[in-house]
């Protein structure tokens, strides 16, 4: 299993003044920096080298959430939520209704 599958996050942390980056499927980690693409490059690295010290010492890593059946829809289950939400707008039915 690669890192490259775990869900990441870069968001603003007002109490430290800088991005944090953020990895869902660890989240113990995290990496501050100046801007996001810093953030992300950094959680992405502490997340490479915790996953490669755990391997070493014959951890299970976390499974990535994308992989965890029921947490992430499907290609054919956004169709069908895209095409439902595009028959309430045309109808004027559900939280899109038109002001």
């Amino acid at each position: 299993m690669s890192d490259d599958h775990y869900t990441y996050r870069v968001t603003w942390s007002p109490e430290d003044g800088e991005h944090v980056g953020l990895c869902l499927e660890i989240p113990s980690l995290s990496w501050l920096a100046t801007t996001q693409e810093e953030a992300f490059a950094g959680i992405r690295g502490l997340v490479q080298e915790v996953a490669a010290d755990m391997q070493a010492n014959s951890e299970p890593l976390p499974e990535p959430l994308a992989g965890r059946a029921g947490t992430a829809p499907g290609r054919s289950q956004l169709v069908g939520m895209v095409q439902l939400a595009a028959g309430e707008v045309s109808r004027g039915d559900g939280p899109w209704r038109p002001s």
